[in-house]
C-alpha cells in the first residue's frame, strides 16, 4: 500500500517527464489518426466519385435518382416483373426485355416532356436507363442459363447481370429450398480451419481461411440488414487453454485485417457467467470471445434473386429443367423446362449453361451425359431449434471438441437458439429428415456445457431439420479418392459448366470465378468487369439500424414487429408496412400477426406473393417468414391463415387450398412436426422425426399415465408428452397438488421422504425401485429428509419421461422390425464447415 516518495524536486521532475511523455504520445496518436482518417475519406470519396455503377434494367421503373453517389437504389415501392412475365421472357428470349426497355425509355421521355414548363430547369437529370449491349440478331438467345436458385446460382445471376450479360435462372423448387436455407446461419472464415492450418503447416488451408474472411467482410457490407456481427464464446475449463485460445483468436483477428469487426477478448470466470448465465460453472476458468458473422440465409437468397432482377436478369422458381439441348456440334445451346405450377413445357435458348444445383449436381450432369460418373458425396448436417432461454440473445457458443471430435455451434437466431451440426453420410433427397439419434446427440452435447439447472429436454426442440452438404470430387483430378476442400468448377465436353461445393460465406467469390470461366468458355462479351464487391443487395441502400423507430412512429407498429421488418427487408420494410391492415386496437395500430409467438405479420404474406415470387404455402412459411424453421407447431397454427391470404392473392379454389394445406403439413413433418401418435425412441437410431404409427400399433398405458393420457381434457397421449414443451397437462398438475397437499399435514410445503412411495402408490404409478432411485439422484434432492413440491415435480417429470420413452421404444421396435430395415450409417471423416451451405 505504501511506496517510497522521492524528494520534492525529483518528484516534480519525474511527474513532469511522465506527463510530457503521455502528452507527446497522445498528440502523436491523434495526429496520425486524423491524418489516416482524412486520407481514407479522400480515397473513398475519389473512389465513389469515379466508380461507374452498372446500369439497371430500365424494365424496372425507378424514381429519378436524387443522390448521385447511389444511382442503384430503387424506390420503396419498386416491384419486379410478375412470375407470368418472367415465364414469358424465358420462353420468348431476352429480345422481349429489349422491347420493354425501349417502351420504358419512351415512356420516361414522354413523361419528362410533358412535365416541362417554361420555368422549369431543362438540365434536370432524367431517370437512369440501361443501354442495350447485345446484338439484335441474338435477341432470342440468353448469354447464360443458370440451373439452380440457391446461394451459388443466385450469386452467379447477380454477377452476370451486373456485368451486362443476358441471364436466365431457373429453380426446380423455390429459391433456397435446398441446402441454402438449412445452414448454420454463420458467415465465417472457420476458426478451426485456421487451427488446422497452423497445426499441420497447411498453406492451402490457410488460403481458404484468408479468402473466407475477406468474403465475410464483403458479405456484411453488401447486405447490412440481413447480416451482422455475432460474438461467439469459447468456454475454458483448463488453465493451459487460456494462452492457446488467446493466441488462436488473435491470429484469427490478425488474418482478417481491418474489416470493421470487433477484436477478440478474454473474459474472467465471473464475466463469462455474466455474459452467458446458462453456462456450466463447475471448473470454469474463463472464456475467450471472438467475432464472426451471422445472417438470415433464405432471405439473403431471395435478396440475391431480386437484385439480379433489378439488373435485368430473368428468374423463375418452380421451373424444372427436364432436357438439355445440343447443336450440330454437340455443344449445349439451351434446355427444355417445365413449369411445376401449370405443367407447361417450353424451350430456353442460351449460349452457355451453368449447373449450380448443389446436392443435385449429378442429376443435371447425367442429363448432359448419362454415362458420366457421380462426383457428389452427400453429407447430412442436422440442426435443432431450442427456446430462447437456452442462450443469451447476443452471444453464441462454440464447442471445439465434442465427444466424437466434431464441432458444434450454439447460437441465438431469430429469437430462438440454434444448435448443430452433425456430419454423416446420407442420400440425396428433396426434403431430408433429421433422425432421432442425431437430435439426441446434439442435445447431449448441449447438456455438457449448460448449468445443471437447465434441464435439456427433447420436448424443448421446436424444430429439427437436415441439410445436405454437397462434398464433391473433381472429375478432372488424377486421384479419384479425395474430396475438394472448397469448391470445384468443371466444364464437360459439351460445355456444361458445373460449380459445386463451397459454403455460404464464399458465394460471391465462387460466382465471380464461375462467370469468369463462363465468359472464357462461351466467348461472351460483357459490358464491364465484376463489380459485386460494391453492389449492394436490394433493401440495403436506405437501411439504418434505427429505421425501425420511424416504422413505429409512422405506422403504429409494435417495436418487435418494426425491428423484424427492418432486419428482414431493409428499406423494403416501408412497402411491407404499407400493406399492413389495422389491428382494430388503440395500439398497435397496424400489423396483424400470423403467430402470437413471433413478429411475422399478415402483410408479409401478401408482399411475398406480390414481390418475392412465393407460389406455395411452404414458400411463405419456410423461406419468406422462416416460421417453419423456428417452430413447427407455430407454423402449423399459422397455416390456415397463410393459405387463406394466399388464396385471396392468387385466386385459389377450394381444391387448391386443400392441396396447399396437406403439402405444407407433409413438409412440416420433415422439419420435426410430430404426427400423433408418433414414435421417436432413443434406442432406435434411425427412427425418423414425423414418422406416423398405424392405429393398430398404439401402446396402451396402464396406471396413472394411462388414465391421464387416455381421458384427459387436453387429449394428450403419454407418447405425445415426450415432445411437449410442458411436462404436465392441467389434469396431472391438479392431481399432483391434491395428493401432495393431503400428505403435507402441517402445511409447511414439505412431505417426508418416505412418503414419496405412498404418493406414487396413491397415484397408481408403477415404477421399479432402481429406476426411481436413479431419477431421484438425477433430480439431486437434498438430504434433509423432506421433499418440496418443486422437487416432487422433478421426480414426477422424470417418471413421466421414462414412461414416454418406454412407450416409444415398444412402438418403434415393432414398426421397425416389420420394416426389416438396415440402419448402418457411418460418420464421415471429411472436415465440414459449421456454417457452410
Amino acid at each position: 500500500m505504501w511506496r517510497r516518495i522521492p524528494a520534492t524536486g525529483a518528484r516534480h521532475a519525474t511527474s513532469f517527464r511522465t506527463k510530457a511523455v503521455y502528452a507527446t504520445a497522445g498528440a502523436t496518436t491523434l495526429a496520425l489518426s486524423g491524418y489516416y482518417y482524412n486520407l481514407k475519406q479522400q480515397q473513398q470519396s475519389a473512389l465513389d466519385d469515379t466508380y461507374e455503377y452498372p446500369p439497371q434494367s430500365s424494365m424496372i421503373y425507378l424514381e429519378p435518382q436524387q443522390v448521385a453517389r447511389d444511382p442503384t437504389r430503387p424506390h420503396a415501392f419498386w416491384a419486379p416483373p410478375s412470375r407470368e412475365d418472367m415465364l414469358r421472357m424465358l420462353q420468348e428470349g431476352p429480345g422481349v426485355i429489349l422491347k420493354e426497355k425501349e417502351k420504358a425509355a419512351a415512356a420516361a421521355a414522354a413523361a419528362a416532356a410533358a412535365s416541362e414548363t417554361p420555368g422549369s430547369n431543362s438540365a434536370a437529370s432524367p431517370p437512369v436507363v440501361a443501354v442495350p449491349t447485345s446484338p439484335v440478331e441474338d435477341e432470342d438467345v440468353f448469354d447464360l442459363l443458370i440451373i439452380g436458385g440457391g446461394a451459388t446460382g443466385a450469386g452467379c445471376a447477380v454477377d452476370a447481370a451486373t456485368r451486362g450479360l443476358k441471364v436466365a435462372m431457373v429453380e426446380r423448387d423455390d429459391f433456397s429450398s435446398g441446402t441454402s436455407s438449412r445452414s448454420t446461419k454463420l458467415v465465417h472464415g472457420g476458426v478451426r480451419y485456421l487451427e488446422k492450418a497452423v497445426r499441420e503447416l497447411d498453406i492451402e488451408q490457410y488460403k481458404l481461411v484468408k479468402e473466407a474472411l475477406n468474403e465475410r467482410a464483403n458479405f456484411l457490407k453488401v447486405a447490412p440488414y440481413l447480416s451482422y456481427q455475432l460474438p461467439i464464446m469459447l468456454p475454458i475449463y483448463k488453465w493451459w487453454q487460456v494462452p492457446y485460445y488467446w493466441a488462436g483468436s488473435k491470429a484469427y483477428d490478425l488474418l482478417a485485417g481491418h474489416q470493421g469487426m470487433e477484436s477478440s477478448y478474454l473474459l474472467s470466470r465471473g464475466k463469462a457467467l455474466e455474459a452467458f448465465p446458462m453456462l456450466k460453472n463447475d471448473k470454469l476458468v474463463g472464456a475467450m470471445v471472438y467475432y464472426d458473422g451471422q445472417h438470415n440465409d433464405s432471405r439473403m437468397n431471395v435478396a440475391l434473386g431480386l437484385t439480379a432482377v433489378q439488373y435485368g436478369a430473368v428468374i423463375a422458381n418452380h421451373v424444372e429443367v427436364i432436357e438439355l439441348h445440343k447443336d450440330d456440334n454437340k455443344r449445349l445451346c439451351g434446355a427444355r423446362v417445365r413449369d411445376a405450377m401449370t405443367g407447361k413445357e417450353f424451350n430456353v435458348k442460351a449460349k452457355g449453361v451453368i449447373n449450380a444445383t448443389g446436392p443435385f449436381t449429378d442429376g443435371i450432369r447425367q442429363l448432359d451425359d448419362p454415362s458420366i460418373e457421380s462426383i457428389v458425396s452427400p453429407s447430412a448436417g442436422v440442426h435443432i431449434i431450442l427456446p430462447n432461454y437456452y442462450s443469451p440473445g447476443n452471444m453464441g457458443l462454440l464447442d471445439p471438441a465434442t465427444s466424437d471430435g466434431r464441432v458444434i455451434f450454439f447460437l441465438p437466431w431469430q429469437g430462438n437458439t440454434i444448435a448443430g451440426t452433425t456430419d454423416s453420410a446420407t442420400e440425396v433427397t428433396p426434403n431430408p429428415m433429421a433422425t432421432e439419434e442425431e437430435i439426441n446427440w446434439i442435445l447431449g452435447e448441449v447438456k455438457n456445457y449448460l448449468h445443471p439447472d437447465v434441464k435439456v429436454r427433447r420436448g424443448d426442440v421446436l424444430a429439427a431439420w437436415s441439410g445436405i452438404r454437397p462434398l464433391v470430387r473433381d472429375p478432372a483430378a488424377k486421384s479419384t479418392e479425395g474430396l475438394v476442400r472448397n469448391h470445384m468448377i468443371n466444364v464437360s465436353a459439351s460445355g456444361l459448366l458445373t460449380i459445386a461445393g463451397g459454403k455460404w460465406t464464399t458465394y460471391r467469390a465462387m460466382a465471380a470465378e464461375t462467370i469468369d470461366e463462363a465468359i472464357k468458355e462461351f466467348g461472351l462479351t460483357p459490358a464491364r468487369g465484376c463489380s459485386t464487391e460494391r453492389v449492394k443487395l436490394i433493401g440495403s441502400h436506405g437501411y439504418s439500424k434505427t429505421m425501425f423507430i420511424r416504422l413505429i412512429q409512422q405506422f403504429g407498429l409494435e417495436t418487435e414487429i418494426a425491428q423484424h421488418l427492418a432486419n428482414s427487408y431493409g428499406d423494403r420494410a416501408w412497402a411491407v408496412a404499407s400493406l399492413a391492415q389495422s389491428t382494430g386496437k388503440r395500439w398497435p395500430v397496424f400489423g396483424r400477426r400470423v403467430s402470437n409467438q413471433y413478429p411475422y405479420v399478415e402483410a408479409e404474406v401478401r408482399y411475398a406473393v406480390r414481390r418475392e415470387y412465393a407460389c406455395t404455402a411452404v414458400d411463405v412459411l419456410a423461406r419468406r417468414l422462416r416460421l417453419a424453421f423456428l417452430n413447427v407447431h407455430a407454423a402449423l397454427d399459422a397455416l390456415p391463415r397463410v393459405v387463406e391470404i394466399m388464396a385471396e392473392e392468387l385466386k385459389w379454389d377450394a381444391a387448391r387450398q386443400a392441396k396447399e394445406t396437406e403439402d405444407a403439413k407433409a413438409f412440416l413433418t420433415t422439419m420435426g412436426l410430430p404426427v400423433s401418435p408418433i414414435a421417436y425412441p432413443t434406442n432406435v437410431p434411425e427412427a425418423v422425426v414425423g414418422h406416423p404409427v398405424p392405429e393398430g400399433e398404439k401402446v396402451q398405458q396402464t396406471g396413472f399415465w394411462g388414465r391421464m393420457s387416455g381421458k384427459s381434457a387436453s387429449g394428450e397421449l403419454v407418447t405425445d408428452s415426450f415432445y411437449s414443451r410442458a411436462q404436465f397437462n392441467p389434469e396431472e398438475l391438479a392431481e399432483f397438488h391434491k395428493v401432495f397437499g393431503a400428505l403435507d399435514h402441517d402445511g409447511d410445503g414439505h412431505i417426508d421422504g418416505h412418503d414419496l412411495e405412498e404418493v406414487l402408490n396413491h397415484l397408481d404409478v408403477q415404477v421399479e425401485p432402481q429406476v426411481l432411485k436413479n431419477i431421484i439422484e438425477e433430480v439431486d434432492l437434498d438430504n434433509s429428509g423432506t421433499i418440496e413440491f418443486n422437487e416432487f415435480l422433478e421426480v414426477m417429470g422424470g417418471l413421466k419421461e421414462h414412461a414416454s420413452r418406454t412407450a416409444f421404444s415398444k412402438i418403434v421396435v415393432e414398426v421397425e422390425n416389420k420394416r426389416n430395415v438396415d440402419y448402418g450409417i457411418k460418420a464421415k471423416t471429411t472436415d465440414r464447415s459449421g456454417g457452410g451451405a
